[in-house]
C-alpha cells in the first residue's frame, strides 16, 4: 500500500518535521509526504536537504483568495491552523490520490501504521479522541473531544464535503482563544461523527499517546519495541505513535540539543525522540551551522535542578 501524508511547519518546527519524516522512513515502505513550508527559511532548508519521498509546498501554492483575505486578521499560529483543512483538501483535489492523512509535525512513529489503516477499513474519515486521563478530563471543553494530530480523508464526496465545511468554518473563525464552544481549528471536529457519514473514531490506545493521556498507561521495552499497558484494563499494546505536543528543547553551550526535563513524560519514548532531534539538527547544521530555531532559552542551573527533581517525583 502506498501511503500519502501531509504536514506543515515553519523554521521553528522544521527539526520536528524531519523527525516525523525519519520515523515514517523507518515504519513505512512506500509513501509520499507533502511538506508545507510556512516560511522562506524552512522552504530553503528543505530544498537543500533533498529528502527522500518528500514533496515541498509553499504557502502561496496552497492558500486561496479567501484565505489571503482573512490572513491579516490572524496570527501566524492561527493562520497555520487554517491549513489543517486546506492542505489535505488541496492535495486531494490537485493530485487525485485516493486517500491522505494530515499529520502534525511534532509526532513520531514507533511502529508500522498498517493496523491503523486496517481498522479504518472502507470508512471515509478517521479521527482520534484525545482520550484524556482523569486529571486532564477538564481540558476537553477547550481542547475538544478529538485531536487534529492525525486525520485521514478518503478522496470521496463525503470527505471532501467535510473538508470544505471545516475550511469554511476556519475562514469564518479560527483564533487562539476559547469562544462559544470554539478554539482554533480543533473543536469543529466534535460533532463530525453525526454531521458526516462514515466517520471512523480510532480508539487504538497505541495511537496518539501524548502528555494529556499518558497517565493512563505504563510502558516498557520488549524486543526493541515500546509496549504499553492500560492501567485500568491491563491490556497491552504496541506504541504506534506519540504526539510530542508542548515539548520544549534547548541547546547547551556546545550547541547540543536537550529536552526540558519537566516536559519528559516517559524515558524510553522521549530518549528515542531526543536521538532523532539531535540527528535532525546535525543534518541541518551541516548546511546552516548554528541553526537553533525551535530551541527555547536554556534553563538556569537552579531551574534545571528543580525540573529534574519534579521529573523524578513524577515518575517514582
Amino acid at each position: 500500500m502506498t501511503y500519502n501524508f501531509c504536514t506543515l511547519f515553519d523554521k521553528n518546527f522544521l527539526a520536528r518535521g524531519l523527525c516525523l519524516h525519519n520515523s515514517l522512513l523507518e515504519q513505512c515502505s512506500d509513501f509520499t509526504l507533502w511538506m508545507l513550508c510556512m516560511d522562506n527559511e524552512s522552504c530553503a532548508m528543505l530544498e537543500k536537504l533533498k529528502l527522500e519521498k518528500v514533496k515541498i509546498l509553499k504557502v502561496s501554492d496552497v492558500e486561496d483568495e479567501r484565505m489571503r483575505e482573512v490572513k491579516p486578521t490572524r496570527t501566524p499560529v492561527e493562520y497555520c491552523w487554517m491549513f489543517s483543512s486546506q492542505l489535505p483538501l488541496y492535495l486531494l483535489e490537485k493530485t487525485g490520490v485516493d486517500m491522505i492523512a494530515y499529520l502534525d509535525a511534532d509526532m513520531y512513529f514507533y511502529a508500522p501504521l498498517e493496523t491503523i489503516y486496517e481498522q479504518f477499513g472502507d470508512n471515509s474519515i478517521m479521527i482520534i479522541p484525545h482520550g484524556f486521563s482523569e486529571k486532564n478530563k477538564h481540558r476537553e471543553k477547550t481542547s475538544g473531544i478529538y485531536n487534529v494530530g492525525m486525520i485521514v480523508f478518503k478522496n470521496d464526496a463525503n470527505a471532501l464535503e467535510c473538508l470544505i465545511w471545516w475550511k469554511d468554518r476556519c475562514i469564518e473563525w479560527c483564533f487562539a482563544t476559547y469562544e462559544d464552544g470554539k478554539l482554533g481549528d480543533q473543536l469543529y471536529l466534535n460533532d463530525w461523527p453525526t454531521r458526516f457519514k462514515k466517520v471512523f473514531v480510532l480508539t487504538d490506545p497505541g495511537a496518539d499517546v501524548a502528555s494529556w493521556n499518558i497517565d493512563r498507561f505504563t510502558f516498557h521495552i520488549e524486543k526493541d519495541k515500546i509496549i504499553g499497558t492500560e492501567k485500568n484494563s491491563g491490556k497491552k499494546f504496541p506504541l504506534i505513535f506519540y504526539h510530542f505536543h508542548g515539548l520544549k528543547i534547548y541547546a547547551d553551550s556546545n550547541n547540543d540539543i536537550y529536552l526540558y526535563p519537566i516536559t519528559v513524560y516517559e524515558r524510553n519514548i522521549y530518549a528515542r525522540y531526543l536521538k532523532a532531534l539531535r540527528k535532525a539538527y546535525a543534518d541541518v547544521r551541516m548546511i546552516h551551522p548554528g541553526w537553533s530555531y525551535g530551541c527555547v532559552k536554556k534553563p538556569r542551573p537552579f531551574q534545571l535542578i528543580k525540573q529534574r527533581v519534579a521529573l523524578i517525583l513524577r515518575t517514582v
